[in-house]
């Protein structure tokens, strides 16, 4: 039994490094995944001291979860920034979750089978998809696999009573939450574990029920306490963050009626998953018979779980498992502009493969040919729900592909819309990219994000009024807008608009002090208007936050020659080849400065180190031709 164990464990990693290997090839996208990863500087410094103080002081992308922050300070340590390794990374911590589900199951039912065909449901749904490819979502996976793994050690303790089982089971809950808030109602789930298929309520009739239920919820108060401090540093991180809906723009009686549609909705799209999609938009208009008829769905499959407890006592602790873990992503807590999310069932749904892979097998007693059709069913249903994983993360391997999917398969999606826009502006596709800002703007038109990238484009077309006027709107929208802030800086900048400009960016810098680009474009605004010491300032807050780019040096460098002060501009060229070494635009404006200083011998070696490194480069073939023939 033992070595028949081991063997499926292997073939659970095998199948699922198999079927997720494809995301090797993917790209980041640019939904969270910059913020997240591309475009975070403390995380692009890789592991640190002070990177480590950020993580856990941090409550960025509107969430406190420091252990998600370090596992992505690691891959970028190791690995940089290139994707292939943060997808892999990514793929591995959900192999070692399935094996540890499928291991936990095991452990506490004693049924191989069942545990095992549970768990490779969890690791080849298409609904895991959003959790695996998107490296943004690793907290999904972290969370999972922490939470899991504090199960199995709450197991341990409840087989072999003692502190240490019981510590290390409450930490691990408590690295979960660190890793995203997502199980703090994981000691809700203890408990439906200690009716099935830890069985600690007991069994005599003559026992009042009452006194066991209070005595294990005692047992569980410091995971309470956990969940509950958990809580509140969510809601204060989302509000902080700006992430969470106010009553007014989302009325509680529509949050109710889109929880219970969703609570259903994702019960069929285990089943039939089809038309997955990155974000399904909050709809306009919720039809009420529908979210009635979802709370009748709810209220049987509840009673009837509740009723046949006796006979499929897994049914309720499976049906509970899903309800109650996706209580804190169901919607009555808005966060986002989403209905739902796939990645929301990457916990819950395991409660429902229990119930199906426990009840399945108990309905067919006493069938003549149970085993040959258990036999036929189980690899057909892993094969469909394969090739549909298959598909669906073909979707994903860059933003055209996916946003392009995610718009066929939902409709009135602004947020896909902007981001699809900001994919294409980035290609250089920018009228393309601006027809999709405008449907944006037609579909929401309280959406700051739309105009603010309308401004963007204009601003790029050198249409300076008409930014402007987008960037205003965005503003009205939203006065914490950090990109219509800096974009606004920019375009007054280039209106000649100095000190409205600076404003701008002052303000950028209070709603967030760790905005790099503020601090630089903040910095070359003040040195145009004389200002060099708090130039200085704001150029040393930029090389704090990104140690590690030169771009904030050249920058100052490049403003100073331009302000013809070529002494201090050679000192930031140098600032920039002390943090690149090998940059040839470093090599290059050295160069310049020296021959603006009449210092040519010194001119000469940046030209020819920067030939070292870029032999093709005309520009400095051609001072160094000049100054040797002036030799």
């Amino acid at each position: 039994m033992r070595n028949l164990k081991m063997l499926l464990c292997v073939v659970l990693t095998l199948v699922t490094m198999i079927v997720f290997l494809q995301t090797a090839t993917h790209q980041f996208i640019n939904f969270d995944d910059p913020g997240y990863v591309t475009s975070n500087t403390a995380v692009k410094g890789g592991l640190s001291a002070a990177g480590l103080a950020w993580a856990f002081t941090s409550t960025a992308m509107s969430n406190w979860h420091p252990l998600t922050w370090l596992s992505h300070m690691i891959d970028v340590q190791f690995f940089g920034l290139d994707p292939r390794w943060h997808h892999l990374t990514s793929v591995f911590l959900h192999a070692v979750t399935v094996v540890v589900l499928f291991m936990l199951l095991e452990g506490m039912t004693g049924a191989l089978w069942q545990s095992f065909f549970v768990a490779l449901l969890f690791a080849v749904h298409p609904l895991h998809v959003e959790s695996v490819a998107w490296v943004a979502e690793r907290k999904d996976v972290l969370s999972c696999l922490f939470g899991l793994i504090s199960l199995s050690c709450y197991v341990r303790y409840v087989k072999t009573p003692g502190a240490r089982w019981y510590l290390a089971s409450l930490l691990l809950f408590v690295a979960s939450l660190m890793s995203k808030p997502m199980l703090v109602t994981l000691p809700l789930v203890m408990l439906l574990l200690d009716y099935w298929p830890l069985d600690r309520y007991g069994c005599d009739p003559s026992t009042n029920a009452t006194l066991p239920v209070l005595r294990l919820a005692r047992e569980k108060i410091p995971f309470f306490v956990f969940s509950a401090l958990s809580s509140a540093i969510t809601v204060y991180s989302q509000h902080k963050g700006g992430a969470m809906a106010t009553l007014d723009k989302v009325p509680v009686t529509a949050r109710i009626e889109n929880a219970l549609i969703a609570w259903v909705k994702y019960i069929f799209l285990m089943v039939w998953p089809q038309d997955l999609a990155i974000l399904y938009p909050f709809p306009k208009h919720l039809v009420l018979w529908q979210a009635a008829a979802a709370g009748i769905v709810l209220v049987i499959i509840s009673t009837a779980v509740v009723r046949y407890r006796r006979r499929f006592p897994y049914l309720l602790t499976g049906w509970f498992w899903y309800f109650i873990t996706l209580l804190p992503v169901i919607g009555l807590v808005t966060v986002g502009g989403q209905s739902m999310a796939d990645r929301y069932t990457y916990f819950p749904l395991i409660g429902l493969f229990v119930a199906c892979c426990w009840l399945i097998p108990d309905l067919m007693q006493g069938w003549q040919h149970r085993q040959v059709v258990l036999a036929v069913l189980a690899p057909l249903v892993f094969s469909l729900l394969t090739a549909v994983t298959w598909r669906q993360l073909g979707y994903w391997k860059d933003d055209f592909s996916l946003f392009r999917h995610t718009l066929e398969v939902t409709s009135d999606n602004y947020l896909i819309l902007n981001n699809y826009g900001i994919a294409l502006d980035a290609k250089g596709n920018h009228a393309e990219a601006f027809r999709y800002f405008n449907e944006a703007v037609q579909v929401n038109p309280r959406s700051a994000m739309a105009y603010s990238n309308l401004g963007s484009v204009s601003l790029g077309w050198g249409k300076l009024d008409d930014a402007v006027q987008n960037y205003t709107k965005a503003l009205e929208i939203n006065p914490n807008h950090l990109q219509a802030r800096a974009g606004m800086g920019k375009t007054l900048a280039a209106l000649g608009r100095f000190d409205e400009a600076v404003w701008q960016f002052q303000e950028a810098l209070k709603i967030d002090p760790s905005l790099t680009a503020a601090h630089q474009n903040l910095a070359l605004l003040l040195i145009k208007l004389g200002k060099n010491s708090e130039a200085q300032s704001h150029y040393e807050a930029a090389l704090q936050l990104d140690p590690r780019s030169p771009k904030a040096a050249l920058d100052m460098g490049i403003a100073m020659a331009q302000e013809g002060k070529m002494v201090e501009a050679l000192g930031y060229f140098d600032d920039a080849q002390r943090i690149a070494p090998t940059s040839v635009e470093a090599h290059f404006n050295r160069g310049l400065a020296f021959v603006r200083l009449n210092r040519k011998e010194e001119a000469a070696g940046e030209f020819a180190r920067v030939l070292e490194l870029r032999p093709n480069s005309r520009e400095a073939r051609h001072w160094l031709d000049m100054l040797q023939k002036q030799n």
